[in-house]
């Protein structure tokens, strides 16, 4: 059950479109527990780590909802599938980028939200702290906590931006990146978190946009971290090399 790395993104969008299809005929009705992940690997006749992604790309056309310790269930809610360009920016664009827009739409948020998306974000704040790594759920669950912040803003503008900025994050080479970063991190991701809900429950939309700024800050100088770490190694191979060169040639 291999998957050649050149069409593994081909392959997951595939599965994706595949179960999407399955949903809307009916198979699993609104509220419905999907297989297990590996029934559907099975099913598919793909790996678990390519069903993961798929969920992933379900998630974010709305079609799904990850549940932690209960699986993933079909939501009654889809978003229209618009196919976003396939924009070639840099990992570091992309943060920074969410830095600008999600700080204000963060702001927004706290001077308009209501109670109900504060418990919201409460509950889904829980399902990350439980989840505690980079995996797929806690991916899904950090999303949807960017995601419910921006909804509670009530500016449909900054929903889809918001939205069109995480679907770019799923591109193989700047998810690597950024799933590098995270895991260089000072402080568990929930932490982060944290601070932004509480800035929002105090409705303090100076704090939450300072609170939200300061969290993808964080992100950005962990990529800046990664970069360095790359250039580092890269010189050192190139050092290496050279050695090796030199070595071979002085014994001629």
């Amino acid at each position: 059950m291999t998957e050649p790395a050149a069409d593994s993104r081909k392959l997951r969008q595939q599965i994706a479109n595949l179960i999407a299809a399955s949903i809307r005929d009916g198979r699993w009705a609104t509220g419905e527990r999907l297989p297990s992940e590996r029934d559907l690997a099975d099913d598919h006749r793909v790996s678990r780590p390519t069903i993961r992604e798929a969920m992933i790309i379900l998630e974010a056309r709305g079609l799904v909802q990850a549940r932690h310790g209960a699986g993933v269930y079909v939501t009654d809610a889809p978003r229209p599938e618009v196919s976003a360009p396939q924009l070639e920016v840099s990992a570091f664009e992309l943060v920074e980028a969410r830095r600008l827009v999600e700080g204000d739409a963060c702001a927004l948020a706290a001077a308009v939200m209501t109670d109900a998306q504060l418990d919201e974000l409460t509950v889904i704040l829980h399902d990350m702290a439980e989840e505690h790594d980079f995996g797929a759920l806690a991916d899904l669950a950090d999303r949807r906590f960017h995601v419910a912040i921006a909804k509670a803003s009530r500016n449909g503008v900054l929903v889809a931006m918001v939205e069109n900025l995480w679907d770019l994050r799923y591109q193989p080479t700047r998810r690597d990146l950024l799933e590098r970063a995270g895991r260089m991190r000072a402080q568990p991701l929930v932490n982060d978190h944290q601070e932004i809900l509480d800035a929002l429950k105090a409705r303090d939309p100076t704090a939450a946009r300072g609170a939200m700024r300061e969290h993808l800050g964080r992100v950005i100088e962990n990529l800046m971290a990664v970069a360095e770490a790359d250039a580092l190694q890269d010189a050192r191979a190139r050092i290496q090399a050279r050695r090796s060169e030199v070595a071979r040639r002085a014994d001629v």
